[in-house]
């Protein structure tokens, strides 16, 4: 009910568990799914990872379960945001919106667990190779290293352009070159990157 009332959304599919969800996205191509994590038959993060490797939709997960072990599961399967239940009306609204237009977002709740699990690890996710994702880096020019240190510090393209005085298209193009030689999805597996490689602390993400 709340976002099919919204003028610019369509509901266009409903699904009671992640291999239903599987089966609509196949059928229906929407450009968003909205997931919840723990379902019968399938759970959200195996219907994410089929979802977003045999489909062009987004993936947004919503859920209760504020828990950084999921959080890391989603961002694997290829989710592109992770919401929590406790979230106002509207910025649920907005939140689909923004993974709809290519953006990718996390909760603050979970974005401060995120870099504080991804530092006390000394380097990301359980399976994560810090060594090889240091070496990643190398490819990026040094404007695009820029780039990558100031979306993991948050900043929208607007705000990346005014710290670097440049244009916001220049941005863009430096997000888009950073994400395909890096082989990132989005923004999203670009801040945990970031975290990861040491490139940007918690203390500057603040700054």
């Amino acid at each position: 009910m709340i976002l099919d009332v919204q003028p610019d959304i369509a509901v266009v599919g409903e699904a009671e568990d992640g291999a239903q969800a599987v089966a609509a996205a196949r059928e229906l191509r929407p450009d968003v799914v909205l997931m919840d994590i723990r379902m019968p038959n399938m759970d959200g993060i195996e219907a994410t990872t089929t979802i977003c490797r045999e489909t062009d939709a987004r993936v947004l997960v919503l859920t209760t379960f504020d828990l950084d072990e999921y959080v890391y599961d989603a961002l694997r399967a290829g989710a592109s945001g992770f919401l929590l239940k406790d979230m106002r009306r509207d910025e649920l609204v907005e939140a689909v919106r923004v993974v709809a237009s290519g953006e990718a977002l996390l909760a603050p709740s979970v974005t401060r667990r995120l870099i504080a699990d991804v530092v006390g690890r000394g380097g990301g996710p359980p399976g994560a190779g810090q060594g090889a994702a240091d070496g990643r880096l190398d490819v990026l020019t040094a404007r695009e290293a820029e780039t990558l240190r100031q979306v993991a510090r948050g900043l929208s393209n607007a705000e990346i352009a005014a710290e670097l005085f440049v244009t916001e298209h220049t941005v863009k193009t430096h997000v888009s070159s950073m994400l395909s030689k890096l082989g990132l999805r989005d923004r999203v597996q670009a801040v945990v990157l970031a975290y990861e490689t040491g490139l940007v602390t918690p203390g500057a993400s603040h700054s």
